[in-house]
């Protein structure tokens, strides 16, 4: 049985993914030595050596069929790369892997099976050939009922990435959800999903900051409960103006389309991660109001 610091200490010495210092442990008998020489036999020490790169850019991408998507982030240390003909066609075949698959786990994902390997073995061969880092992020994956309606958006190439799931409507209201969440960054579909504790600390702060402003501790419970509101408005896709029509809310959009949203996945390449700032979703605002 290979230990998880045993891994752990191959993965700093070499740079190495997490599932290749496991297979070369295990094909050596956990001798660390060995499975260093291991790694270096199988052409992985290139890849290995770019393990403290930052790859902080490549793309986010969408495959859709039938009444099942798949969405991923796949990342590159440059933009060049990224639009790289062997990049594309690996990001390709891991959504193809993807969406044949039920795996739940970016491990689970990394075991899956391509035309080349595994997703993990596909990685670690394009790594070598383009010469940069390389790095899967994170995916998931969607069924919906035939009654229900994907919308996918891709923005800048795959710079956002949004898929939604839509109850009733159309795929046109469905795409315009998506369009709307890429520009307005939303970080869930309603209320119900914020979690009680982010709801809480949310209060506490407004809270603090009425009584700061002088205000007795009732007239502070009453602020609250309006500002509450608006930071719902922020961070809520239902609850945030419609970016088309900023009278009705984007639930009142689709409901008025007979509709009700589902799901909502948006990914922004990068995101939470060291590197430039871009702001993608203005352009995505500007590009909607101009329809």
């Amino acid at each position: 049985m290979i230990s998880a610091s045993l891994v752990k200490e191959l993965r700093e010495k070499t740079g190495a993914g997490m599932l290749d210092c496991k297979k070369a442990l295990e094909a050596t008998n956990g001798d660390i030595d060995a499975a260093v020489d291991w790694l270096r036999e199988k052409g992985i020490s290139k890849a290995a050596k770019k393990a403290d790169r930052i790859a902080a850019e490549g793309v986010a991408a969408i495959l859709i069929d039938g009444n099942q998507a798949a969405i991923v982030e796949v990342n590159s240390e440059t933009d060049f790369v990224a639009k790289n003909a062997e990049f594309t066609s690996m990001v390709d075949e891991i959504l193809k892997a993807i969406l044949k698959s039920d795996a739940k786990t970016l491990e689970e994902a990394l075991e899956l099976s391509t035309s080349d390997g595994t997703v993990n073995d596909l990685i670690v061969a394009k790594t070598a050939k383009i010469g940069e880092k390389l790095s899967f992020r994170r995916f998931t994956k969607l069924t919906k009922e035939d009654n229900q309606q994907f919308g996918s958006y891709i923005h800048m190439g795959g710079k956002i990435a949004v898929l939604t799931v839509i109850d009733g409507a159309n795929e046109e209201v469905a795409k315009d959800v998506a369009m709307h969440a890429a520009a307005m960054r939303p970080l869930y579909v309603s209320k119900e999903d914020v979690p009680s504790d982010e709801v809480e600390k949310e209060r506490t702060v407004l809270k603090e900051q009425a009584i700061n402003e002088g205000k007795p501790a009732e007239i502070a419970e009453k602020m609250v409960a309006g500002r509450i509101q608006k930071f719902y408005k922020e961070i809520c896709l239902e609850e945030q103006p419609f970016i088309k029509d900023g009278d009705i809310n984007v639930a009142t959009y689709v409901k008025n389309n007979c509709g009700k949203i589902a799901t909502m996945i948006r990914y922004e390449v990068g995101e939470g991660m060291e590197k430039r700032e871009e702001n993608f979703a203005e352009e995505v605002a500007k590009q909607m109001k101009q329809q």
